[in-house]
């Protein structure tokens, strides 16, 4: 099997999920780290027995690797993408892609010119039921998706926040509940329902007085499919209760997973508790499947590292896409999706207008999309 010299960039909790799939993989050769702190990448080395370098460059020179995942802060996504799709490295990134369209359409660009391919990391993809949602959708069983909904009542104590000196700002993490919680849902939605249309949103923060950014937000839309959907997602639900996502169809069907009980798990800090499983479907002649499934599910969940094996499966799609030269699940375009989204409920309060699609980066305002100045 062809092997993939393989390194991390950005040191923090969630790398060492990503380190550890990069170990497992037989297609991987795990080599070279380096963080914006280089004390950090010499402590991840030496837990991962690889070479931990002070500069990006000397780790693409030096270590020959082919692919990069980048898991720094959401704000400095782009600088060291861009820097390894330089020198033809290929690019996993951490959710969210970037933190602005901006980021996004120069880290797609970097790539396009590069020839090399760029992801995203959206490992809800792989979990079995949402994967039942999308095979439905494409056999026709529902007709039509004309109603996507997203529904996330999360919850993020001050001690997450203070966790990491990044949390909780506009500068160094680009957003709140939209940038760091929802992508993944996100995601989802439009993986199911197709592109948007047209949104109307608003957001605010209602219990977290000591960070900047929101902690709750929901938007109105319309798909070019002509389907409607709803988002409400928020991290002010103490204790938190779950994260769902519902695909309505136009033969009167419906489904449905639960992809989170509880909060959303944190990297380096809690695990996942609870198994994700269809909560509802109702398609002709499958009723009595979902209390199958969701037997079976829970039941495999048992079987597993669930922090580590969903992450591993989307890394392994990524590098058999190299390997293949084919697309993988989740691209950077994908990735531009999720974050048009977000944007586009920034700008919809501060314009108190819908936002048609697709949007543009914004080159003459100093507000980064609405996030500052929202009130």
């Amino acid at each position: 099997m062809k092997k993939l010299k393989t390194a991390i960039i950005g040191c923090g909790k969630v790398a060492h999920l990503h380190a550890r799939g990069l170990i497992n993989l037989e297609m991987s050769e795990f080599v070279a780290v380096w963080s914006r702190t280089f004390v950090n990448a010499q402590a991840f080395a030496k837990k991962y027995k690889v070479k931990a370098y002070p500069q990006i460059k000397d780790l693409i020179r030096d270590a020959k690797i082919d692919v990069a995942v980048i898991s720094t802060a959401h704000p400095f996504h782009a600088k060291p993408a861009i820097e390894c799709m330089d020198f033809g490295v290929h690019i996993l990134v951490e959710k969210p892609l970037a933190s602005s369209l901006i980021d996004c359409d120069n880290m797609l660009s970097k790539a396009k010119a590069s020839g090399v391919k760029l992801g995203v990391i959206s490992q809800r993809r792989f979990y079995q039921p949402c994967q039942r949602i999308r095979s439905a959708i494409d056999a026709g069983k529902i007709g039509k998706p004309i109603l996507g909904t997203v529904t996330m009542y999360g919850w993020r104590d001050r001690d997450y926040y203070e966790g990491d000196a990044w949390r909780g700002t506009w500068k160094n993490e680009g957003g709140g509940v939209l940038v760091n919680q929802a992508p993944h849902q996100l995601d989802l939605l439009q993986w199911y329902m197709g592109p948007i249309d047209e949104l109307f949103g608003f957001w605010d923060n209602f219990n977290h007085p000591y960070i900047e950014v929101d902690d709750t937000a929901l938007a109105v839309i319309r798909f070019k499919n002509g389907g409607l959907g709803n988002i409400i997602v928020s991290n002010s639900q103490n204790p938190a209760l779950y994260g769902k996502i519902s695909i309505h169809g136009s033969n009167g069907a419906s489904i449905g997973a639960q992809t989170e009980g509880g909060s959303m798990f944190i990297a380096g800090v809690s695990t996942i508790n609870t198994p994700p499983v269809n909560d509802v479907w109702t398609v002709p002649g499958e009723e009595a499947m979902l209390d199958r499934w969701q037997n079976e599910d829970t039941a495999f969940f048992s079987t597993i590292n669930p922090m580590e094996y969903y992450i591993q499966l989307q890394i392994k799609d990524f590098l058999t896409a190299i390997i293949n030269n084919s697309e993988p699940l989740v691209t950077g375009e994908d990735g531009r999706k999720v974050v048009e989204t977000i944007t586009a409920i920034y700008r919809s309060q501060r314009d108190k207008k819908p936002i048609k699609f697709p949007l543009q980066p914004e080159y003459n305002r100093n507000d980064f999309d609405g996030r500052i100045a929202y009130k």
